[in-house]
């Protein structure tokens, strides 16, 4: 059975096949309500970059590096380089195939000068790499609204993984 939905029409119950919005009495609704859709979702978008993506000059840059062809070329690299298999979850004896996130071992925040070292780049399961930047954060200082600290660079993933467990 197709997967459905109530018409969006106020009062009117009758079940709609995704992805519509509206059932066949009140269709001539749906390109209205997509194009409301459509403007809220640039809105936030627009907000969300302002926010968050560029909030201050550093930040635009580095959102700027990871939309280049270099980090498209670094990364596919990586990728081939590492099997597709998570580098933190290896460390503690896991194969998690199939992973596609490509993260910096030591942030970028932290030493731009390492963001184009193919050396500095691991490959992560989303599971490591939200562990990771949580970690990140507390160690070294990264992320919106935290100071930087004056750490060790930390480049040796199974020792990554070591403090990280040492909760």
């Amino acid at each position: 059975m197709p997967k459905v939905r109530r018409c969006r029409y106020e009062l009117c119950n009758r079940l709609v096949p995704y992805p519509n919005h509206y059932c066949n009495e009140h269709k001539q609704y749906e390109a209205e309500y997509q194009s409301k859709r459509n403007k809220a979702r640039q809105r936030y978008l627009q907000r969300y970059n302002k926010v968050k993506r560029n909030r201050d000059n550093d930040s635009k840059q580095r959102y700027q590096f990871y939309r280049s062809r270099q980090w498209a070329s670094l990364r596919a690299a990586v990728l081939e380089r590492d099997y597709y298999l998570c580098q933190y979850c290896l460390a503690i004896g896991h194969t998690t195939p199939n992973s596609r996130t490509v993260d910096h071992i030591v942030p970028i925040e932290y030493d731009d000068t390492l963001k184009d070292d193919i050396n500095n780049l691991a490959v992560t399961c989303r599971k490591c790499h939200k562990e990771k930047t949580d970690w990140e954060q507390k160690f070294y200082g990264t992320g919106q609204k935290n100071q930087l600290k004056e750490k060790p660079e930390i480049k040796d993933v199974e020792q990554i993984v070591k403090l990280m467990n040492a909760k």
